[in-house]
């Protein structure tokens, strides 16, 4: 297996139709062939920073499957934890685009990702890569998928062991908790290390965006990040309210930006990163992604990231960023 990965995430990945025209879907002719899953993308973000990082999950025994094993793979992502499931099809969401923006139709109902459950942990082959692990990554989307997707995540919450994180990310996804209890999204955020919500779906679920709201809510992780779209992040520690606004940047498509942002965050957590730093890496990622048309967008050199990085709040406030067609990931 070579060396295990840092950072595992855990979820559902898709098989993407993006469309080549804006037009109704009966209208379009051609569609590209992608990938796409917020779990997946974290992973794809934190490879792309040089963190070892794997996604585990379940796929179909067809074509899509091994399209997004052969994608994540090619990106640097590690897929030995991935089952490729006999019986379920792998999911699949289907891009429309029209002047207004963008729309995504799921097709996801009995998907091997809703297959999921807590047998993963113990898989002979996924086990050690999730003993091994510094940092876990889950989201909301897998708790809603099904029964068994949902007791996996607790599983995770559950088996803690000292020096390893685990962090969770709202993902809010309405459509699919119809039928299903959303309240129990307040237990599993206050269960992990890390909490990360925007601060429009957290006014969704939970009523509030305010983040001093949010934390009288949510007192148990270490950190929690509220992410506010083009205004500023804010992490709160057991040590204080840090706020950073993000970079400007000439969007394209917003599909993504928020797991850009997560993978730029737990990155800067991982490499030891104070608050201030991991914020400005997560905005760097996240204006990556939002300047391509896909899903995930490579970051800059590393060079320019570390320039950033380090720039004075003067300069920060003021910088723009911009992605070359040459990096964009579809």
């Amino acid at each position: 297996m070579g060396r295990l990965p840092t950072a595992v995430c855990v979820g559902e990945s898709l098989a993407a139709l993006l469309p080549d025209q804006a037009a109704p879907l009966e209208d379009v002719t051609t569609f590209h062939q992608s990938i796409g899953g917020a779990e997946a993308n974290v992973a794809r973000g934190l490879a792309a920073l040089g963190v070892p990082a794997a996604w585990a999950g379940r796929v179909g025994a067809d074509g899509f499957g091994r399209r997004i094993i052969r994608d994540l793979t090619a990106d640097g992502v590690d897929t030995s934890a991935v089952v490729i499931d006999p019986v379920h099809p792998t999911g699949l969401y289907v891009k429309e685009m029209s002047a207004e923006g963008s729309r995504l139709h799921y097709y996801r109902t009995g998907s091997a990702g809703a297959a999921l459950g807590p047998e993963l942990l113990d898989d002979p082959v996924a086990g050690p890569v999730f003993a091994a692990a510094e940092l876990i990554h889950l989201s909301g989307i897998t708790a809603a998928l099904s029964d068994s997707a949902l007791e996996l995540v607790r599983a995770i919450l559950r088996r803690r062991r000292p020096g390893r994180l685990v962090s969770f990310d709202l993902n809010w996804r309405p459509g699919l908790w119809l039928g299903r209890d959303p309240s129990v999204l307040q237990e599993l955020l206050n269960a992990a290390d890390i909490a990360l919500l925007g601060a429009d779906e957290a006014a969704e679920v939970f009523g509030t965006g305010v983040p001093e709201e949010l934390r009288a809510l949510l007192p148990g992780p270490s950190t929690l990040v509220i992410k506010d779209d083009a205004r500023p992040a804010t992490a709160m520690d057991r040590t204080g309210v840090t706020a950073e606004r993000p970079l400007t940047v000439d969007v394209v498509e917003p599909v993504g930006a928020g797991d850009a942002f997560a993978a730029g965050y737990l990155a800067g957590v991982l490499r030891g990163y104070d608050q201030r730093r991991s914020l400005r890496l997560g905005h760097v990622m996240a204006a990556a992604t939002l300047s391509v048309r896909g899903d995930h967008g490579a970051p800059p050199p590393a060079r320019d990231v570390d320039a950033l990085l380090d720039s004075a709040p003067r300069d920060w406030a003021t910088a723009t960023m911009s992605v070359h067609p040459v990096r964009e990931a579809l």
